[in-house]
């Protein structure tokens, strides 16, 4: 059997304290956390073209590093 593979960071154990965290809100949670989201300041959300989405990625990970 094969084992699941994680992005760097990421293990079993992780994966499902965020799914917990997902599974466990109220829809009013999960509108209130979206709602927040569109309000940083520090943060910007797009829509991508899935074939750009793998440039994207590798940009904020240099832009991170």
């Amino acid at each position: 059997m094969r084992q699941p593979r994680f992005p760097e960071g990421w293990n079993e154990e992780r994966v499902k304290k965020v799914l917990e965290h997902y599974e466990s809100q109220t829809e009013e949670e999960a509108v209130a956390e979206d709602e927040a989201a569109f309000e940083n300041q520090s943060q910007a959300i797009m829509e991508v073209p899935h074939e750009l989405v793998p440039a994207v990625r590798e940009l904020i990970a240099k832009h991170k590093s």
